[in-house]
């Protein structure tokens, strides 16, 4: 079963910007936080961003003041707008609900959207 389904990623240019989508089929999306976490190649999945259901939301310090996380509850839909992109921001995006703290809810996990800042 399908739970997330990620887009928007790409390619730009150091200091570009992109806007990443994800569309949950989870019954409970209007009562949970939402996150998005990123794999960069050849490190573990980490935690970027994270929105509860009353807009709170939570940053790693990484990326703190250039990403914004938002949702969009009538739709099931998260975003994360994402601006003075780094190289080191190149990984596969994800989304999922979050348990608690940064810690993702479930273990099935969307395809990614590749996002690759390089000049």
């Amino acid at each position: 079963q399908v739970l997330f389904v990620e887009s928007g990623g790409g390619q730009v240019e150091p200091g570009g910007s992109l806007r990443l989508s994800c569309g949950a089929s989870i019954g409970i999306f209007d009562y949970v936080s939402m996150g998005w976490y990123r794999q960069a190649p050849g490190k573990q999945r980490d935690f970027v961003a994270s929105i509860t259901n009353n807009d709170n939301t939570n940053y790693v310090g990484s990326v703190k003041g250039r990403f914004t996380i938002s949702r969009d509850n009538a739709k099931k839909m998260v975003f994360l707008q994402m601006s003075s992109l780094k190289a080191e921001d190149t990984a596969v995006y994800y989304c999922n609900a979050v348990r608690t703290g940064t810690q993702h809810m479930f273990d099935s996990w969307g395809q990614g959207t590749q996002v690759t800042v390089s000049s």
